[in-house]
């Protein structure tokens, strides 16, 4: 089989481990790693290797890395299989899949992982289309992204989100936003958070959505509501323990599609990018690609660390 394995240089720990993949991967003739160099160069790395009929690519990297790498596999019209090489911090598509940060267990799913679907969002803001395999979160994730520092996210780990909605906690807007849950018209919700999830996990590890399946043909969609402090650290709370869909702020919804408008603009990252603020659309691209995972199945709930 064919590989081509992506590897951002600069995720979380991966150049410590890149030279380890490469000796691991000296007797693996099939195997050819391609190093990007500047942002963006992942998504080209990826058409290309579609285009040249390479049978997989392997994401080496964080989140932001295999976000590229689906930018370039989702628009091919026969894309090779994906595989991951967790190498960032966050890792949280990885999480959800079952696949270990260990390099020698990574690789070894070229040889013995299976195949399962895996779906994409495909979303729609300002006239350009992006695709997410994992996270999308606007308002108020939006906002602690915005105050998120590179040192931030060094002292505190996957609890880096946390300490950033720490930040802005007092000064997070209720804003006016409507929802349209698949072809229905738009309605109102008074929501300070929106989620949409095909994975489980984001921020390295905080269950936002954690009965997803990435599989199942359908987004988790989790809005929280606005409410006091009080309340909204509460959220915080269970959010980290992970069963803040049983807070009665929070609501979930599975949903094939679904529309957001918001006053003021409500901003959205997908896996971790910021987009934009203005009206979205998301839209499940069922079975988009095809992913090397362990033989084991996956199960919902807490994922392995």
């Amino acid at each position: 089989m064919k590989t081509w394995i992506i590897a951002n240089p600069t995720s979380g720990s991966a150049q410590a481990k890149l030279d380890r993949v490469r000796d691991l991967i000296a007797e693996r003739p099939f195997v050819e790693l391609k190093v990007t160099t500047e942002p963006g160069h992942a998504r080209v790395l990826a058409a290309e290797a579609a285009d040249q009929g390479i049978d997989c690519v392997m994401a080496a990297g964080g989140d932001g890395t295999i976000h590229e790498v689906v930018q370039g596999l989702a628009v091919a019209a026969s894309p090779p299989r994906l595989a991951l090489l967790p190498l960032g911090t966050g890792n949280d598509l990885a999480r959800t899949l079952g696949i270990s940060v260990e390099p020698v267990e990574a690789l070894a799913l070229l040889d013995h992982g299976v195949l399962r679907p895996l779906d994409l969002m495909r979303v729609q803001m300002d006239g350009k289309t992006y695709y997410g395999a994992n996270v999308s979160a606007g308002g108020f994730s939006g906002q602690v992204n915005e105050v998120m520092t590179d040192e931030m996210k060094s002292t505190w780990g996957p609890l880096a989100y946390v300490r950033g909605a720490v930040g802005v906690l007092p000064d997070l807007t209720s804003y006016q936003t409507s929802l349209a849950w698949d072809d229905g018209e738009f309605e109102r919700v008074e929501a300070l958070n929106v989620v949409v999830a095909n994975g489980r996990t984001c921020a390295g590890g905080i269950r936002v959505a954690p009965e997803a399946d990435p599989s199942d043909g359908l987004l988790d969609v989790v809005v929280v509501r606005h409410g006091s402090l009080l309340d909204l650290a509460s959220v915080a709370t269970r959010l980290l323990a992970g069963d803040y869909l049983g807070c009665e702020e929070v609501s979930l919804r599975r949903v094939r599609r679904i529309r957001i408008t918001s006053e003021p603009g409500m901003w959205f990252n997908i896996d971790g990018e910021l987009i934009g603020n203005a009206p979205v659309s998301f839209e499940v691209v069922p079975g988009a690609i095809s992913v090397l995972v362990p033989p084991e199945p996956v199960p919902a709930g807490p994922e392995p660390t």
